[in-house]
């Protein structure tokens, strides 16, 4: 009875603390929907801050781009390791083959 009313103390806890993330969060979500307008904003104004914002857009694009080429290149080196293996294994095959 005591190990039911621990479990669900623990379930009622983790709801708890969920809901109170999920308020954080949509109580932060204004303020986070207002940056990309500031940031357009500030640009018109002063030619200094145009390059601030074109300099947080290209380490943006940066960024994004990051996962790409880092899956393409580990991928890129598995295919080449693959291939060099099989043919590996052909020229092993031949030369068993023929001696």
């Amino acid at each position: 009875m005591y190990r039911m009313n621990r479990l669900q103390s623990r379930r009622w806890t983790r709801i708890a603390i969920t809901l109170a993330a999920v308020v954080i969060a949509v109580a932060l979500a204004d303020a986070a929907s207002a940056c990309p307008t500031c940031k357009d904003s500030v640009a018109q104004n002063d030619p200094q801050l145009q390059r601030m914002a074109a300099g947080y857009y290209y380490s943006i694009l940066f960024m994004l781009s990051m996962p790409f080429l880092i899956v393409s290149t580990l991928g890129t080196c598995a295919y080449r390791l693959f291939k060099k293996a099989e043919s590996d294994r052909a020229a092993v095959s031949g030369k068993v083959a023929a001696g």
